[in-house]
């Protein structure tokens, strides 16, 4: 039994308002009994409406912050407004470079507390949207975006074979375009490279740079280059992680924080659906799908021990043949018999097979293992699948270790992935879109108001019936005692889903 103790709060600015990047890091502190918080959601911006880090600096200076002895920075929200304004020219160097320079005035303000900051290595395409409404006054609209996603992706100089395509797609694009999205790109390397500096110079005690949806061709590989050599110039290899992913650094670093304040290292295990399958690579990553997962366990505070794990992390590989998804459900439920801790994470998205990543997340919830799992993710990238997974688990062992964990809030946690990465992506947002397309919308990445309000009542009616089917199954002691269901970008590309569990009675 462990003793209880009062774990410290976790002052936390997210990527961007998104589910994925700003409620899953809060829950995870729900789970472990640990208080963040969070700049208010205005500040956050909205998809292209981006959020406002002159004002998200002066919060975290601020009387919400004082108590804190931990953070966890966005340097993208911080410095340009998130995500999406990390990929457009509107911001100048300079401004984002002095707003990065008020972390020292929050190192001066808080001498020992822990100070985590995750950026991104700008992807390869800029944010594609249709020529519609507001939107067509955005950064490169379709078709633009598309031409430099191909741009981009070619070969850093161009191959001989590739030149005449290139000077194509240079005409296409077009000098202001092209001249904007490089500034960007060499603007966000600058960035990343001071927060390198603030790193070594003691401001920044760890930080995470993710390479965002980018293989290994491309115009980002001397960035990522670039920045590995400026880490291992100033020998920060110990605090400095490079690797692929974006959306789930925030939540990654969080569970950092947490298991800290539990003094906690957890040991993790990680078993493979397939023979060989730490060599797979995910097309949007430039390293082999075990770099990333090495990578992420020891971003969530924990290191990887396949001899004596805390958590054993259960990875489903793409083509896992139907002998080896016996094995591996069969090796999940020994080890849920054995009181061991267990995440799940299914990549078998990576293939674009939404039927066996559906069918696998239906044999899970009809065993029962569903039930006993410490996280489950999939649907998306490796690395968004796995720090998911790693996250959650690592909160709640946490909390457990610290006599706070919130048996409820994991549950919350558990079932809002089920429902999201299998009901909505499986099979509520197939629905969606194809309810747009016979419409005449072909584009779902950016709806106006007209289109998105009919959309989002057909998205709610029909994940709320397949959300409440699956709790009978996950959880039959709880009941929904509240839901929220919405499209919070217009867009079709995630949905957002607070739930309210309750025990029945």
């Amino acid at each position: 039994m462990f003793a209880a103790f009062a774990l410290a709060a976790i002052a936390f600015v997210p990527l961007d308002d998104r589910p994925v990047t700003r409620q899953l890091p809060q829950l995870l502190g729900r789970i472990a009994g640990v208080p963040v918080a969070e700049p208010p959601l205005p500040l956050l911006g909205n998809y292209l409406d981006f959020g406002k880090p002159d004002a998200i600096v002066a919060w975290l200076h601020g009387s919400e912050t004082a108590r804190a002895n931990q953070f966890v920075v966005s340097a993208d929200m911080l410095a340009y407004g998130g995500l999406i304004a990390s990929r457009v020219p509107e911001t100048a160097y300079g401004d984002a470079y002095f707003r990065l320079r008020s972390l020292q005035q929050l190192r001066r303000q808080h001498p020992t507390a822990w100070i985590g900051v995750f950026g991104t290595v700008m992807r390869l395409a800029p944010t594609g949207i249709p020529a519609v409404g507001p939107a067509q006054s955005f950064f490169a609209p379709y078709p633009i975006w598309s031409y430099l996603q191909e741009y981009a992706n070619l070969h850093d100089p161009p191959l001989p074979s590739e030149e005449a395509r290139a000077a194509q797609l240079r005409a296409l694009i077009g000098d202001q375009a092209l001249q904007g999205y490089l500034n960007a790109r060499y603007r966000d390397y600058a960035a990343d490279d001071f927060l390198i500096k603030l790193t070594a110079a003691g401001t920044i005690d760890r930080l995470a740079l993710g390479q965002d949806d980018a293989g290994p061709v491309g115009l980002h590989v001397k960035d990522v280059r670039a920045l590995q050599a400026s880490v291992a110039q100033a020998g920060l290899d110990d605090r400095v992680a490079i690797e692929p992913g974006a959306d789930e650094l925030g939540m990654a670093m969080v569970s950092q924080a947490i298991a800290r304040n539990a003094g906690w290292t957890p040991r993790i295990a990680v078993v493979y659906s397939m023979p060989g399958g730490a060599a797979l690579s995910d097309p949007l990553e430039f390293a082999p799908i075990e770099t990333a997962i090495n990578g992420l366990i020891g971003l969530c505070g924990a290191v990887r021990d396949d001899a004596r794990p805390d958590i054993t992390l259960f990875v489903r590989v793409p083509d896992t043949d139907p002998a080896h998804d016996d094995a591996l459900l069969a090796a999940v439920q020994a080890q849920e018999q054995a009181g061991r801790s267990v995440a799940f994470a299914d990549l078998t998205f990576l293939r674009n097979t939404f039927s066996v990543q559906a069918a696998f997340a239906e044999r899970l919830l009809e065993s029962g293992a569903a039930s006993k799992l410490d996280s489950y993710a999939s649907w998306n990238t490796n690395a968004n699948t796995v720090g998911t997974a790693v996250a959650e688990a690592v909160a709640a062992g946490a909390g457990r270790r610290a006599g706070t964990y919130d048996a409820l809030a994991h549950a919350e946690f558990t079932f809002d992935r089920i429902v999201d990465d299998y009901a909505f992506h499986d099979f509520v947002r197939p629905q969606i879109n194809a309810a747009l397309s016979a419409q005449g919308i072909t584009d779902h990445t950016y709806l106006l108001a007209a289109q998105a309000g009919p959309i989002a009542d057909l998205n709610r009616a029909a994940l709320w019936n397949r959300a409440a089917a699956i709790l009978k199954e996950l959880y039959p002691s709880y009941h929904i005692a509240a839901m929220q269901i919405t499209l919070p970008w217009n867009r079709t590309f995630e949905t957002g889903i607070e739930v309210g569990l309750a025990p029945n009675l």
